[in-house]
């Protein structure tokens, strides 16, 4: 249970500017402390986080507790070790922070205070994010230095009785962002067993999951003994404060979704989907070789590398016209066309390849549904019909003008009711993928069953996907999230 973060701290009066807070703890008392309560935030604010020293005993005490704690052990080793590196910035932060350097230092160094991946610096709130992300350390003095180009220098933990005014009340400020948790007052309302957060685009055009969907899932969950939030890509810093992440979002490997993902796994914390997921089934042209590898049957598929010269006419006579022409990242059918003919073939690749110097070129396999198998944990928990657009050759026709017919209709169907050889195959290729959520898309040809794509966010719209089961969709999901926490 996660209901509450814990503050360690050498000396309970090195609190004293702050707010009273009951998750303040000595030392001392939490490494003499009893029965402590697994999986509660743990923040190690001992001022000495030396090898052997009492901070690194907090920290190693509360990963033997089951407890997630800042900084880890492994953290407290990697800033230990930091002066054998030098840890170059990041490219494409490197031209815009040394324009602030050069211009908010002596031109050789500027050290500055980090304190939950904020900088005091506003101006350097980005590298502070990526150095808390990758050394996530309550408070971290970081000195920059030039020589040819900028490069961290040192990174240090801090601890708290060295800040002065304005460093304290930045500290507090960072902290309240991380974890209202700290000054929260103990909740009348029932205490879970777990926190799960939902990470969700309340303006995102196609969601993942309506407002509904949303609302039916935190209700599940509460069925399940666990208190399911709403957050988006803004409480990014408030991640480590639950247990488990879902992701409700269209996830993209460069975008906030999969460092939400990352930071999650790398945290200890169960999540779907997994980041490895992301990456697998985000790029087709990762999935193509995937599923060629292990005979999963797909649509003929060729690769076209932009670098190279590329003969579309035999292409064209390979796979036969139409030719359709994918990008590798594309979702909910965008950046996905259909070229009739040669000269539509070279001028639609020219135009994707705008975007991407890999796409994929297919024949065109034409079909009035695709099915779509929803798989958790390798087992099928729904399946439907996705009929394609009125008077267009996809699912989703992004250019229709009205909003209404820019989606084709739906079937949702029983597993028992879909066809053996199709459910076969979408089992087959998401065991090579993982045990997460997928939504296998396929189509029925002469030859047999084909996928199109595994998507690893799938759609669960109410009144759709969960048609036929209605809100036992939902707590099977809930019920997964359930098993994998208590297995942590």
């Amino acid at each position: 249970m996660q209901n509450a973060a814990l503050v360690i701290l050498d000396d309970r009066a090195d609190w004293h500017p702050y707010y009273p807070s009951q998750s303040i703890m000595a030392a001392s008392d939490y490494l003499q402390q009893q029965n402590a309560q697994p999986r509660t935030q743990v923040l190690n604010l001992c001022g000495d986080l030396s090898y052997l020293s009492t901070g690194y005993y907090v920290s190693l005490l509360a990963e033997a507790r089951g407890q997630r704690v800042l900084p880890a052990v492994a953290t407290i080793n990697d800033l230990a070790n930091f002066s054998h590196y030098q840890l170059v910035l990041p490219a494409n932060t490197d031209k815009q922070l040394s324009k602030y350097l050069e211009q908010h230092s002596d031109g050789q160094s500027l050290r500055t205070l980090i304190c939950f991946g904020q900088a005091q610096n506003p101006q350097l709130n980005n590298v502070a994010r990526q150095i808390f992300d990758r050394y996530p350390c309550p408070i971290l003095w970081v000195e920059f230095a030039c020589q040819g180009r900028w490069f961290i220098h040192q990174l240090q933990p801090g601890y708290l009785a060295e800040l002065d005014d304005d460093q304290q009340t930045f500290f507090g400020n960072a902290l309240d962002s991380f974890s209202k948790r700290v000054w929260r007052k103990a909740r009348a309302r029932k205490d879970y067993r777990y926190d799960l957060a939902i990470l969700h685009d309340p303006s995102e055009a196609i969601p993942t999951s309506d407002k509904k969907a949303l609302q039916k899932f935190i209700k599940a969950a509460k069925a399940e003994d666990i208190d399911a939030e709403l957050i988006t890509a803004d409480d990014y810093n408030r991640l480590l404060e639950f247990d488990a992440l879902f992701i409700r979002e269209t996830t993209r490997i460069n975008h906030h979704t999969y460092h939400f993902a990352k930071k999650a796994e790398a945290n200890g914390m169960v999540v779907i989907d997994a980041p490895q997921s992301i990456v697998q089934c985000a790029n087709k042209v990762f999935l193509k070789e995937l599923l060629d590898k292990h005979r999963i049957p797909t649509p003929k598929t060729e690769l076209l590398l932009s670098q190279q010269e590329i003969d579309y006419q035999a292409i064209g006579e390979r796979l036969g016209y139409p030719v359709v022409l994918k990008i590798p990242d594309g979702s909910f059918s965008i950046g996905v066309e259909k070229a009739e003919n040669l000269d539509a073939l070279k001028t639609i690749a020219a135009q994707l390849f705008e975007t991407s110097t890999i796409l994929l070129a297919q024949e065109y396999v034409r079909t009035e549904y695709d099915w779509r198998i929803g798989i958790l944990n390798n087992r099928a928990i729904y399946a439907c019909k996705y009929y394609m657009a009125r008077g267009h050759w996809q699912i989703y026709n992004h250019a229709s003008a009205s909003s209404r017919s820019k989606s084709g209709g739906f079937e949702t169907v029983g597993a028992q009711q879909v066809p053996k050889e199709v459910m076969k195959v979408a089992l087959q290729a998401t065991r090579l993928i993982g045990d997460g959520l997928y939504g296998v898309d396929m189509k029925v040809i002469d030859r047999g069953p084909v996928i199109i794509e595994i998507n690893d966010n799938p759609s669960i719209e109410a009144g759709v996907e969960d048609q036929l089961l209605g809100d036992e969709l939902y707590h099977i999901i809930m019920r997964d999230f359930a098993r994998r926490l208590d297995e942590k």
